[in-house]
């Protein structure tokens, strides 16, 4: 999906979610105010990891059933906001994610085994839907593969972290589990 793409938003946070980028949007070319949005997939990093969800056992949707979810490591984000920041093209919308997409099972199975966890446990779409909250449940459904090409072409940004591989990998050398 690219920020091009069409927008079908079917939950109400996501219908929130485009109602404040167009609000932005227009309210910035009214005014003559350079905006940038910024759509941003899951943060991870030292200390923002699920690590506790984890050891209390928690339970995800099966790898095979589960959608597309996209993610950035806190510190690449930052820099992406600081070239943002400095970007000379007005009222730019940028897919902010690592080169990596996977699943977000992948991302709580490859957590879990970094930080030496047992691995949760894996449900079909069935059970999920009778276990899992309500914004778990819009994130799983609202999950897209994005492309972050526009970013990294107009941005010029390198990512420190470019696949979830590299990101824990820092995350554990530099905070190791607790």
């Amino acid at each position: 999906m690219t920020e091009a793409s069409p927008l079908k938003p079917s939950t109400d946070r996501s219908k929130r979610r485009l109602a404040a980028e167009q609000t932005l949007t227009q309210w910035s070319k009214q005014h003559h105010v350079a905006s940038v949005i910024l759509r941003v997939g899951g943060i991870y990093g030292p200390g923002k990891l699920p690590l506790q969800r984890l050891k209390q056992g928690m339970t995800i949707l099966r790898r095979d059933d589960a959608p597309f979810s996209n993610r950035i490591h806190a510190d690449d984000l930052a820099m992406i906001c600081q070239a943002a920041a400095q970007a000379p093209n007005q009222h730019c919308i940028y897919n902010i994610c690592d080169n990596q997409p996977s699943s977000m099972s992948d991302y709580f199975i490859r957590v879990a085994d970094h930080a030496g966890l047992p691995p949760p446990i894996e449900v079909d779409w069935q059970q999920a839907e009778a276990e899992f909250s309500a914004v778990m449940l819009s994130y799983l459904h609202e999950s897209r593969r994005l492309d972050n090409s526009k970013m990294l072409n107009e941005l010029q940004v390198k990512l420190a972290y470019p696949d979830l591989e590299s990101g824990l990998n820092a995350c554990f050398k530099s905070s190791p589990p607790a």
